[in-house]
Formats: C-alpha cells, structure tokens, sequence
C-alpha cells in the first residue's frame, strides 16, 4: 500500500528505520533497527499518525474509541484522533497513567470513557505484555477490545514458531494490523536503489527467524 511505503521512506530519512548490525534482545543480529522514538518533531509525527489514520481507514475494523497505552500510546492516540478527525472520522480517544491519581478526577484513565469497541494504538509488540493490559483495562471498564495498530510488525519469531503479533492474535482474539511489516520493508528495498544493498541481508534474517505465516 502506498501509506505503507510512504512511511518507511519517513523512517528511513527520519533515522527511525536503520540498517546495519544491531543486536537485539533476544541476542541475535539483526540487519535492521527501528525506533520510533526517533519521531521526535511535529513534522514527522503528524506525518505518522496520519499514516496510522490510513492504516485503521484500510483495516476495515469497526471501533467505537481509540485507546493509548502509556507511555508511547499517548501521544500516538491523540496525534491519530486529530488525523482521523481532520478525514472526517471524528471518534474519541482516552489513555492511561501508570499510577493512580489520588486528587482531581482520581484514577488512572484520562479522556473520554471507554464505551463499546475500542482500538488500541502502540507502536510495537515485543512481549505482548502493553497489549495484554490494556485489554484488561478495557474489559474492565465493561468495553470490547476490537484490535492493535501497530507501526511496524518485524514478522519475527519468538521464542516459539509464532511472532509476537501472531501470539496476540490466538491469544488474547483481536486483530493486529500494521502500518507496514516486514513484507513491505523488502518490497520498499527492492525499490530504492540507495537502500537495496540491504536487502539480501534483511531476507536472509527472515528465512532464519521469519514467521511461515504472517496472518
């Protein structure tokens, strides 16, 4: 999809999206590197969340409120609720604070309430662990869980055959959807003739530590 491309061409000139050598936490080395912590200025960031807004457009996923675990959730709820508005989808949108407020309103959400389907928003799964909270967070408030949008899905196993997505999807039963995953990053590389060095690289770690299934 074009969205897809057009974001990592933003993660790539943003620094967000590196290729080399780098060592990841489960110890092996990975050609690539992503970390969108370096979406730092409001330029880039706008550009992200609206290409979050076209990800959720293209999903077809029914969602009544948007959800931002903190802390990386926050800024990307707000930021995807403002783009999504500005394309005439006007939803609301809540997150949460890691500890609970003991004056003012209290508690530990904040924005609208959590009513009826709810999309979570994060910009990657590692463990599953951020997905798996804010589900229970969710459900606690009586709402739906109605899927993931994630930035970037590496389709990479775990520590058993399935990825960190695919563990979502069987257990905890929503959807996860990405804005790009690896399958457009070897397409993207195979278009840009500055990147496509990289490319046998990135394909020779997916036929090592690639999930058979991305679904």
């Amino acid at each position: 999809m074009d969205f897809s491309r057009d974001f990592l061409a933003l993660a790539v000139a943003k620094g967000v999206l590196r290729f080399g050598e780098f060592k990841t936490k489960a110890g092996r080395l990975s050609p690539y590197f992503f970390n969108s912590a370096l979406f730092d200025d409001g330029a880039s960031f706008g550009q992200l969340c609206g290409y979050y807004a076209d990800a959720i457009r293209a999903s077809g996923i029914a969602f009544d409120t948007l959800f931002g675990p903190a802390y990386k959730g926050i800024p990307l709820v707000a930021g995807t609720a403002i783009r999504l508005g500005e394309k005439g989808h006007n939803v609301p949108f809540c997150f949460n604070r890691k500890e609970a407020k003991d004056h003012g309103e209290g508690g530990t959400l904040v924005g609208a309430p959590l009513r009826g389907k709810v999309l979570i928003l994060d910009d990657v799964i590692s463990a599953g662990t951020s997905v798996r909270e804010s589900v229970a967070i969710i459900r606690d408030q009586g709402a739906t869980p109605a899927g993931v949008v994630i930035a970037l899905d590496r389709m990479e196993r775990g520590t058993g055959q399935l990825s960190a997505v695919q563990e979502v999807r069987e257990n905890v039963g929503i959807p996860v959807v990405a804005v790009a995953n690896l399958i457009d990053l070897l397409s993207f590389l195979g278009e840009r003739p500055d990147l496509a060095e990289h490319r046998p690289a990135v394909d020779a770690y997916r036929s090592q530590w690639g999930v058979t299934d991305a679904a």
